[in-house]
Order: C-alpha cells, then sequence, then structure tokens
C-alpha cells in the first residue's frame, strides 16, 4: 500500500479540527442550545447521584474518536487532492457528516429513539465535521 499521501497531510490541521469539534460540542451540548431537550430524550436526569459518574473517561474517548474522524477527513483531503479552501472545507466536512448522521439514524431507528434526537445527534455530527472539515482544508 502507498502510504506517500500520509506526509501531504497537515497533522497539527487535523489535531486542531478534532479539537474544534469536541469544542463544538460544549456549545451544542449545552443549556444555551440543545441540553435541555437532549436530556429528555436519552433520559438522563443530571441531578441524580452518580449521574456524572465516568464523565472524565467519556470525554476524553469522545474526544479521540473526534481526533480520528478529524484525521480520516484529512486523509480523504490528501487521497481526493482537495486544496479549495473553506469551501471545500464545507463540502468534505459535510460530505463525511452527512455520512456519520446516517449511520447514527439507522441505528436509532431500530432503537426506536426520538425523531428530536436524531436531529441533535446527527445536526453536531455534520456541524462537528464541518468545522473540521473548514480547517482542514483552509490550513493546507
Amino acid at each position: 500500500m502507498d502510504t506517500a499521501f500520509l506526509d501531504e497531510i497537515n497533522w497539527i490541521a487535523a489535531f486542531c479540527g478534532g479539537l474544534a469539534y469536541f469544542m463544538l460540542g460544549a456549545l451544542w451540548y449545552s443549556r444555551l442550545l440543545f441540553a435541555p431537550k437532549w436530556l429528555t430524550y436519552v433520559g438522563i436526569d443530571p441531578n441524580k447521584t452518580g449521574a456524572k459518574k465516568g464523565i472524565g473517561g467519556i470525554m476524553l474517548t469522545s474526544f479521540v474518536l473526534m481526533l480520528i474522524a478529524s484525521a480520516g477527513i484529512a486523509v480523504l483531503r490528501a487521497k481526493l487532492d482537495i486544496n479549495g479552501g473553506w469551501m471545500s472545507g464545507i463540502k468534505l466536512g459535510g460530505l463525511t457528516g452527512l455520512s456519520g448522521a446516517t449511520a447514527i439514524s439507522i441505528s436509532y431507528l431500530y432503537e426506536q429513539r426520538p425523531l428530536g434526537l436524531h436531529l441533535i445527534n446527527g445536526g453536531y455530527t455534520i456541524a462537528g465535521t464541518v468545522l473540521a472539515g473548514i480547517i482542514i482544508c483552509s490550513w493546507t
């Protein structure tokens, strides 16, 4: 397998894209935006004893997964030779985010989750990958 394309990847941009994706989650799942509805949909009572147990590990794992997603976007950018700046980032991030949101919704259909949860979590996936895509495609 030819791995020469890995030399074309800006790993700092990929890291920053993953970090931005993670930081967007702090806003997306805040009281300012979707936290109240999201908590209702998933059935979590944040005031219940033990509700926040293990949250550090969950956040660390989600950060690592967002770094992996961002690295995947950077690999696609390199393999597809995309160098069009922020607009290309929107397109690439939108495409990868739509794919991720679709996968989430397929699972949610079988789990019979509320449509609102599809929209909140799928929307975050799309918005996060678009943000990562903009950073990666603009910073090459």
